[in-house]
């Protein structure tokens, strides 16, 4: 080192700290990588992403190997920072070197290089791929040795070492990136992905047609009555029974019965009969997505739900599921949310008593009970444990509910009010 100039000492102690600030910039580049979408890229034929890749898929030897590089770039500089002190400050530039040195590499080779990585790890990564694949192959034994070394002193304090990395992410982790994907994802594809995710939280017998609402003809009215019903049906299935639902005996599809009166042959209640499907049952508390898979799988659309004595209690097709995902098809024959529910300029909201409790929370972000009973007048009744009177108040959770209207036995409609609505209106 005597014979080579300060000047020389200085550009190499130079080089050094770009060296240094290389290496931490691309340990920090790589490990705050998308890995997804550098997934999405390498399947595309990026090459730097595949290369990336590569160094990702034993993370362990990566890290050693910048840790490595780094390491030993920083100790040269540090040698080299003292020689150069002492030839220009005598004794003191020891000090004088080392608190300089210090500065430079926290600013320039640690503080700016991953701060960089950090917002950019993309522009940092990639290239600097390029380097360390073939750095990877060459110190391959040194990085072993020391990979070796690490397990073994981690097994000594009882760490495992062969614990599984997985980039698998939870469906709430999942829920949490469509959330945050805002700028890429429109609202409504937000929603659409987050119902999907919501599927098996919900079961058939949340979005079936109750059995009071089922449209059926029985097969031994007189037959006027029977093609009158057909011809004035607004549904295109319809449940064929003898005097009673409970004794089913086919689907209908109205398309196949117009066929049927279409054609020159006699149209009579035996070929009404033989043209029914056979009714595909569905076990209550099924879970939709279960569901969703096994219409697809039996090339069916529409099920009959019954519970565990086999008696009947809703309908349910494959369009109900489909509207849990994309909403209320517009040719829907049910009322609506909306159509059941009128906001007031109080904050309260007037609801019909056959409103759904989940879309009531989905719609207005509520937190009703949804355990039990699936429409508001089921919930209300089971709350009461009797069939209540007009004008009866009652809380539920955080939200005051007045029913106005009872006939049938039913509750037509309620008024309620959030509490907190009304909280917050008394604060102001």
């Amino acid at each position: 080192m005597e014979h080579v100039s300060t000047t020389t000492l200085i550009i190499i102690l130079v080089v050094m700290v770009v060296v240094s600030g290389y290496f931490s910039a691309s340990e920090t580049g790589m490990m705050t990588l998308n890995r997804y979408r550098l997934r999405h890229l390498s399947k595309q034929g990026n090459r730097a992403a595949r290369r990336v890749e590569k160094l990702l898929k034993r993370p362990d030897q990566l890290i050693s190997l910048v840790l490595i590089g780094n390491n030993l770039v920083n100790i040269l500089a540090s040698a080299l920072a003292t020689i150069v002190g002492m030839r220009l400050y005598g004794d003191a530039g020891v000090a004088i070197a080392t608190g300089v040195l210090t500065f430079v590499v926290l600013l320039f080779a640690e503080v700016l290089p991953k701060t960089y990585a950090a917002l950019h790890p993309e522009r940092v990564a990639f290239p600097s791929s390029l380097l360390l694949r073939p750095l990877q192959t060459i110190m391959l034994p040194l990085v072993w040795l020391l990979n070796s070394l690490s397990k073994v002193l981690m097994r000594m304090f009882g760490i495992k070492t062969n614990v599984g990395i997985s980039d698998a992410v939870s469906k709430e982790e999942l829920r949490t990136i469509v959330n945050e994907s805002r700028s890429q994802i429109s609202r409504r594809n937000q929603d659409m992905l987050l119902s999907v995710l919501d599927l098996e939280k919900v079961s058939v017998d949340d979005i079936m047609v109750p059995r009071n609402e089922i449209v059926g003809i029985d097969i031994n009215d007189d037959w006027k009555s029977i093609i009158r019903q057909l011809t004035h049906s607004p549904h295109g299935r319809i449940v064929l029974y003898r005097d009673s639902l409970d004794d089913s005996i086919g689907m209908l599809r109205l398309r196949e019965a117009y066929r049927l009166m279409t054609e020159k042959r006699e149209f009579n209640k035996e070929n009404l009969l033989r043209a029914a499907d056979e009714i595909y049952y569905i076990p209550e508390g099924t879970p939709l997505n279960i569901q969703l898979v096994k219409f697809q799988r039996n090339k069916k659309k529409v099920g009959i739900v019954v519970d565990e004595y086999g008696d009947i209690q809703g309908l349910v097709t494959v369009e109900d599921i489909l509207e849990e995902i994309v909403g209320d098809f517009t040719t829907s024959m049910s009322p609506t949310l909306a159509e059941e529910v009128t906001p007031q300029s109080d904050g309260t909201v007037l609801i019909e008593g056959s409103a759904n409790v989940r879309e009531l929370n989905k719609a207005f972000n509520w937190n009703l009970p949804t355990e039990g009973p699936r429409t508001i007048n089921g919930m209300l009744l089971e709350v009461l444990e009797d069939i209540p009177k007009a004008g009866t108040s009652l809380r539920i959770e955080s939200y005051e509910v007045e029913i106005l209207d009872v006939q049938d036995n039913m509750i037509k409609q309620v008024k309620v009010r959030p509490l907190k609505t009304l909280r917050s209106s008394t604060e102001h």
